[in-house]
């Protein structure tokens, strides 16, 4: 099973630089996009499913902001849209696919950097979907979880870990809440099979127009996977090459 995690920033800019005639590439079985901006009447759905998948949207109520969806060639058991946190299922955060072996969970972490109010509400997102894990875990559910973190995890993850100490996505608090998730349950891909693996970022800010070039980026993009799957895992990569974004797209193939 491959499975990418990317957020497009807005779907309709991504399709415009690529993205459909990439996917005609067979790059992988699971796409989850987080941050479409849109809804599915927005697209050509048809030429997506044309490709042999199977397409699930979770659009924010505000036009043009946030939203996730998922593409899948193995049509899940059941699908749940939302996660009962009322202002996350406004804005389109989470959805939940059920397949047989496993659950995909596909999720866009708020962002703080518009303020203190976002920050606050970043934490308390956090917290409940803290929660709403936990209940899964008690269950003993093999569970993937793509998405947007929008916390950059470890000094390693980030290239300027001291001039972002107080930056949003760097922030102590946030880097704790990622040190109990992967300390309780759930492994960051990436990470696990490469250690030591530095300059792979998934998110360049384009405050500059030579940042990316430079690679002065952000790893803010993760596929973790419960500890009960991490004998599965076959290989995890980053692919900063590929540009109908802000962000690159994260990978992993593991044998479910």
């Amino acid at each position: 099973m491959r499975i990418i995690s990317y957020n497009v920033n807005g779907i309709r800019a991504a399709i415009k630089k690529g993205l459909l005639e990439w996917l005609t590439e067979d790059v992988a079985d699971i796409i989850c996009l987080q941050e479409i901006k849109a809804t599915q009447e927005n697209v050509d759905i048809e030429k997506i499913q044309s490709l042999g998948f199977h397409t699930y949207w979770f659009s924010a109520e505000k036009k043009g902001y946030s939203g996730v969806a998922v593409f899948t060639k193995q049509k899940p058991l059941q699908v749940f849209y939302g996660h009962a946190q009322n202002q996350s299922d406004l804005e389109g955060r989470l959805i939940r696919l059920d397949f047989k072996k496993f659950i995909l969970i596909n999720a866009y972490f708020p962002s703080g950097t518009s303020g203190e109010l976002r920050q606050n509400y970043k934490y308390e997102w956090l917290d409940g979907f803290k929660s709403y894990i936990e209940k899964l875990q008690k269950e003993n559910k093999k569970v993937v979880v793509c998405g947007d973190y929008n916390i950059a995890h470890k000094e390693i993850d980030i290239h300027d870990p001291k001039g972002n100490k107080k930056s949003s996505g760097f922030l102590p608090a946030e880097r704790d809440w990622m040190d109990h998730f992967f300390q309780t349950g759930f492994t960051d891909s990436f990470r696990h099979l490469h250690p030591e693996d530095a300059g792979f970022y998934s998110w360049w800010s384009q405050r500059s127009p030579t940042v990316r070039a430079e690679n002065k980026g952000w790893r803010i993009d993760y596929i973790s996977i419960t500890d009960n799957l991490r004998k599965l895992l076959k290989s995890a990569a980053l692919y900063p090459d590929i540009k109908h974004s802000d962000h690159c797209p994260v990978f992993i193939e593991i044998d479910l």
